[in-house]
């Protein structure tokens, strides 16, 4: 019979990072409890040029997608978050204990997806208020959630597509040089 991997104990894996998911979820319900507090429902409040404080309410996923749907996308998209919030804890469940770009991408994007995930089972709809705009162009109004996953997520793509393979390159040419060094 092969032999198995050990699965490594919880205390060394990078579950005890998540504490910086706990931050961002944090974050997210304080700035969104300010917001529903200080601003009225879709008066904007100018911050700087180009950018708003502007009470709004997503029934639906990004950029309202489906929110016109009669309440069902609520759960759907509810389940989904959760979902994918599983994956993300089996992922960081496998990594070693530290603070790197992949792990505080993972905890971001868990932070966001629970964020939102709190205001959709508690209010039926996700509070935004960050809006955006150029000219009279405005880009769909978000919140600190939607901010961590897309930086969570941006991080991800870098630390699986560039640091990585960068690493594994740099450990491969160092092995080899060893290699030759013993010969």
């Amino acid at each position: 019979m092969p032999d198995q991997p050990s699965v490594m104990p919880t205390s060394k894996s990078a579950v005890r990072t998540l504490w910086f998911t706990l931050l961002v979820i944090a974050l997210d319900q304080l700035t969104k409890v300010w917001a529903v507090s200080a601003l009225e429902f879709a008066v904007p409040v100018p911050v700087m040029p180009n950018l708003n404080w502007t009470l709004n309410y997503n029934h639906g996923a990004a950029f309202s997608f489906l929110a016109d749907m009669g309440g069902w996308q609520r759960w759907f998209f509810t389940a989904l978050a959760v979902g994918i919030s599983a994956i993300l804890y089996v992922w960081l469940k496998k990594l070693p204990n530290k603070l790197n770009v992949e792990t505080i991408g993972i905890n971001m994007v868990l932070g966001g997806a629970i964020g939102n995930v709190i205001d959709r089972v508690f209010e039926g709809k996700v509070t935004d208020f960050i809006d955006f705009y150029i000219g009279t162009w405005h880009y769909a109004t978000f919140n600190v959630a939607d901010v961590a996953i897309s930086v969570g997520a941006a991080l991800l793509v870098l630390s699986e597509l560039i640091l990585k393979p960068r690493a594994e390159k740099k450990a491969k040419a160092a092995s080899s040089a060893n290699t030759e060094a013993d010969k």
